[in-house]
């Protein structure tokens, strides 16, 4: 039964058209075959991750954005992760993370997303395989309240590298603009801040605490009905970091297209799989429509804006 929205709503759907002339984009790799990088670039692969991931070539991201199924029963349109014993998921990242860390180059780095409940095993696993740079922790303000327990309104993130001492950050890229409550000034001038039309900010650094990201919803054009959708704002992040410009990022388990959706706008290169076919199908609707649409909400001449200081519309022209 097809749903029925508000007139404001922006969420993405598909129409059976629009299905099969999508489908035409995906590549459906032969599982008998070597793939090279030519193959696969800006390519989402309808695939397992387990089917294809000993076909793919090694050392070919730069950056690699991994949002595995929490140790959470969900169904994702069709597919039933049912949650299991820390030991028995540990063992699961297991099966696969050492075999995506190889795709990585030796100057990479790589996010792993995760909740409290499997963050745990996330670090175990990421210290296996790479040196542990950080966790940043941002605020997931979503999601009904909890009666016997405190709302859980955070995710992890686990950032780690191949080479501690070789890998690319740029956080002249990701700087924030903070809105200034209460100026300070020297000798009557405005000391590390700028009164702007829009109110008075700092642009500051950025910590690995993120209270800036706002949950894709029903009014904004990204989003989809995908249960775990990151934000755009938030993998913008990562690849302006730790990836240059005509870099490639890879991410084995796509959703609904978010990273390679974001870096296609920033121009990037991008891999993806995915194994719900929907799911593939509407990261490629996304990636359309990107090209008429480049902005990333909470991204504005290339500084990261707290929630609600924006007060410029995203359809003004990114500079």
């Amino acid at each position: 039964m097809t749903k029925q929205r508000a007139g404001r709503n922006q969420t993405l759907t598909l129409n059976d058209k629009e299905r099969e002339e999508l489908a035409l984009n995906l590549f459906i790799p032969d599982k008998r075959k070597s793939l090279s990088i030519g193959d696969i670039l800006n390519k989402t692969i309808l695939s397992d991750l387990f089917e294809v991931i000993d076909s793919l070539p090694d050392t070919f991201a730069d950056l690699i954005v991994i949002d595995p199924p929490y140790n959470l029963s969900r169904d994702f349109h069709g597919f039933k992760f049912k949650a299991k014993n820390e030991a028995d998921y540990l063992e699961y990242l297991r099966t696969w993370f050492p075999k995506v860390v190889s795709k990585l180059k030796p100057n990479g780095s790589l996010y792993l997303c995760g909740d409290w409940k499997n963050t745990s095993a996330l670090q175990q696993v990421m210290n296996e395989h790479l040196t542990v740079l950080n966790r940043i922790t941002w605020q997931r303000e979503k999601g009904r309240g909890a009666k016997a327990n405190w709302k859980n309104a955070m995710e992890d993130i686990w950032f780690g590298v191949k080479n501690p001492n070789d890998y690319y950050f740029d956080v002249e890229s990701v700087k924030m603009k903070r809105q200034v409550i209460a100026p300070y000034k020297k000798d009557g001038k405005p000391k590390d801040w700028e009164k702007t039309n829009e109110g008075n900010f700092r642009i500051t650094y950025p910590s690995n605490f993120w209270d800036d990201i706002s949950i894709p919803f029903w009014s904004m054009p990204e989003n989809t009905d995908h249960p775990t959708q990151k934000p755009e704002k938030l993998i913008a992040k990562l690849v302006l970091a730790s990836c240059p410009e005509g870099g490639i990022v890879f991410d084995p388990f796509l959703g609904s297209g978010t990273t390679s959706v974001v870096a296609k706008k920033l121009k990037r290169s991008f891999v993806g799989i995915e194994m719900n076919k929907e799911y593939a199908l509407w990261t490629e609707k996304r990636l359309q429509m990107s090209e008429q649409n480049p902005q990333i909400q909470g991204y504005y001449q290339a500084v990261f804006w707290e929630r609600n200081t924006l007060v410029r519309k995203q359809s003004l022209k990114q500079r």
